[in-house]
């Protein structure tokens, strides 16, 4: 039979690995190494084989392989919201990661941060014949319980207070506050306001932990905080309550909307950025650089979360004895113009 006889043949019904052997001219066993990716095929033989597959229509059959080689090349990702800067990237990250090293990514989204929510993803996902899990926690679980999961899967979580017995990845969230409270104060700042995130978000709690010590540290009583809810509009809202004040001559707000919210308010009501109010964010999004002035913020590298807890969960499903660790990743000070000096007084 011909070359497109082959093709015609394989139209009619799905295409098989024989099929693929004929097109190449090659023996079944070569075309088995070259789907299953072993690397015992010279290169030109591999593109042959590769060139055959396309042409006829095959598709390596991925459960087939899942059950002889004990791998499916897929990965699950548990998570609460897509809303949050940092639950974006970080997925994107991990994705791109993934792709890397030829695994998928299978997103299962739940509904509230309740374990019960966790443990039905989980179940979910087992199901639906993944290798390992990564569990991206914004928020504290209303049921004020550790994560605990049935035995069997790799599991590795961002951004939590997972307990123990998981692999932990998160930015370095008391550094970060840290950073940015320091930068303050050593511009001659008496006080640092804080407009807080969410009392149910385990990264606004940490911000809120380390800026208080840091305060504390330096001899300053901490003032009262004013929450928000990651959104610009909480953050303007948040900075009304404090522009009007005298003393308030520097706010850190926990991620650069509501930084930018904050800064929308003060331009309202006539105070200069940062001759009489300096603020700085968290995060370092995008559009940080063209706020007017441009902020100074705390940089997240979310690219290497979203790569470190790929290469902890990779390392896990290679080894399911591999020891459990808890990974922190460095943020940066970034200064820009909406820092400065207090106004003499």
């Amino acid at each position: 039979m011909t070359g497109n006889g082959y093709i015609e043949a394989a139209r009619r019904r799905p295409a098989s690995m024989a099929d693929v052997a004929r097109h190449a001219g090659v023996s079944s066993q070569t075309v088995s190494r070259v789907a299953n990716g072993l690397t015992n095929v010279d290169d030109a033989t591999r593109e042959r084989v590769l060139s055959s597959m396309r042409a006829v229509g095959y598709r390596p059959n991925g459960a087939a392989r899942a059950l002889k080689y004990g791998r499916f090349h897929t990965i699950g990702v548990i998570m609460f919201t897509l809303e949050t800067l940092g639950n974006v990237r970080t997925l994107d990250a991990i994705a791109t990661e993934a792709a890397a090293a030829d695994y998928t990514v299978t997103l299962m989204p739940v509904p509230d941060p309740t374990m019960g929510a966790v443990s039905g993803a989980y179940r979910r996902l087992s199901e639906q014949a993944v290798d390992g899990i990564i569990i991206i926690f914004e928020a504290s679980l209303l049921d004020r319980v550790e994560i605990t999961l049935p035995p069997g899967l790799p599991v590795v979580v961002i951004d939590s207070n997972a307990g123990s017995g998981f692999a932990v990845v998160d930015t370095d969230q008391a550094l970060g506050a840290r950073q940015a409270t320091e930068h303050l104060l050593g511009l001659g700042h008496r006080q640092v306001w804080h407009i807080a995130g969410p009392t149910s978000s385990f990264s606004a709690g940490h911000r809120v932990e380390s800026w208080r010590a840091t305060l504390e540290q330096a001899g300053i009583i901490p003032p009262p905080l004013v929450h928000g809810d990651w959104t610009t509009e909480s953050g303007h809202r948040a900075a009304l309550e404090l522009a009007g004040r005298d003393d308030v001559t520097a706010i850190f707000a926990a991620n650069d909307q509501m930084a930018l919210g904050a800064m929308k308010a003060l331009h309202e009501l006539g105070r200069d950025i940062p001759n009489q109010v300096s603020v700085v964010g968290f995060d370092d999004m995008d559009e940080s650089r063209a706020f007017w002035p441009p902020l100074t913020t705390v940089r997240q590298n979310f690219r290497e979360v979203g790569r470190i807890a790929m290469e902890r969960l990779l390392a896990q499903i290679d080894d399911p004895d591999a020891p459990s660790q808890t990974t922190l990743i460095p943020t940066e000070l970034v200064v820009r113009e909406s820092s400065g000096p207090p106004p003499a007084r």
